[in-house]
């Protein structure tokens, strides 16, 4: 076929009619190769999404809807697209959504519950399904954004609503008995948004586990989830010193080791620091930080696989969440407690 000449619209625009006349199929078995290709042979999708390649044929998502009901269209909202944590979500989530045919919408909230709202009522019209990762809405918000659109909340449990989320519970016990072990007796930790439901998980384990050992626990906090934060979180340490800290994540502890050395603690020889998520940047500062990892690629892509499962016709299950193991990466922020250490001298 490569003699043959590519027809075109007079406006220059290739349609699906060109595609299918070009490729000897009919119109209908083009469509089948864009919007559900499993319907189509292998080797006659190629050859088609090749020519339609050829003729600079493009598909309309929209367009396809008028008939079919779907867009081929999905959106991940996020809580904030500068916090590192999101990366590898937003990578494990765009590759299953390409990898099954779709186009993935990008909402960043910027911590805003108002935002994240008007983001949502904007994407409703124009999606198949919605993914909500480490949504700062109510439940009662979320619960009527299900009724609208296909749902999925990644990082937080919903009754009545399909969730996927991190074994915080586990990841703390990690956090607790690893700084236990350093023989750290009281520990405070550095609490993230009020609204999160991660940080409120980690504060009932935390209470639970010291309640069990028998340790010391205090919270400070509510903090910004960002470097200003962790800085905030020094200075409020520095009236009540203790020898072990656990953030609430990886950027507030970043800004907590800036605070430290801008007052003249050392860490781990003063205080030990432990945090949450194991972004890129935990490994680069100075010590590199100990913290509690979840699979954040496979977060991603899990909650897609799911929305898409039910996008599908897959009866959904809102009982128990879906449940992702943690680790804990031990680097140089954590150390043994010294008995002249800055929480025993009480700075």
């Amino acid at each position: 076929m490569a003699g043959q000449p590519r027809p075109r619209r007079s406006d220059g625009s290739p349609t699906i009619y060109d595609v299918a006349r070009v490729a000897g199929v009919a119109p209908s078995t083009v469509s089948r190769a864009f919007s559900r290709p499993g319907r189509v042979n292998g080797e006659t999708a190629e050859r088609i999404r090749t020519i339609a390649t050829e003729l600079g044929y493009r598909t309309n998502p929209l367009a396809r809807a008028l008939p079919t009901g779907r867009t081929s269209m999905i959106a991940l909202a996020i809580s904030d697209i500068t916090n590192p944590y999101y990366f590898e979500i937003i990578r494990g989530a765009q590759a299953t959504a390409a990898a099954a045919g779709y186009t993935m919408l990008l909402a960043d909230a910027q911590e805003s519950q108002q935002l994240e709202r008007e983001a949502l009522e904007r994407a409703v019209p124009s999606v198949d399904g919605i993914v909500l990762a480490s949504t700062r809405m109510s439940d009662s918000a979320i619960r009527m954004t299900a009724k609208q659109r296909t749902l999925v909340v990644l990082n937080r449990a919903v009754a009545d609503v399909p969730s996927v989320v991190i074994d915080h519970a586990q990841g703390m016990r990690y956090a607790f008995e690893h700084l236990r072990g350093l023989g750290h007796e009281q520990i405070t930790y550095l609490s993230g948004p009020e609204a999160a439901w991660a940080d409120g998980m980690r504060w009932r384990a935390l209470r639970e586990l010291s309640t069990e050992a028998g340790l010391g626990l205090r919270r400070l906090g509510p903090y910004p989830p960002t470097v200003v934060g962790g800085v905030a979180g020094a200075e409020d340490l520095r009236q009540q010193p203790t020898s072990a800290v656990i953030a609430y994540n990886d950027l507030m502890a970043i800004g907590l080791l800036r605070g430290l050395a801008a007052i003249g603690v050392r860490v781990p020889d003063d205080v030990s620091v432990v945090s949450c998520d194991n972004i890129f940047g935990a490994e680069l500062v100075t010590p590199g930080l100990t913290t509690v990892a979840g699979p954040l690629r496979t977060l991603g892509s899990a909650a897609v696989q799911n929305l898409l499962a039910l996008v599908a016709g897959a009866e959904p299950t809102t009982g128990e969440p879906v449940l992702l193991p943690t680790r804990l990466v031990v680097r140089e922020s954590s150390g043994r407690r010294s008995a002249t250490g800055w929480g025993a001298r009480g700075n």
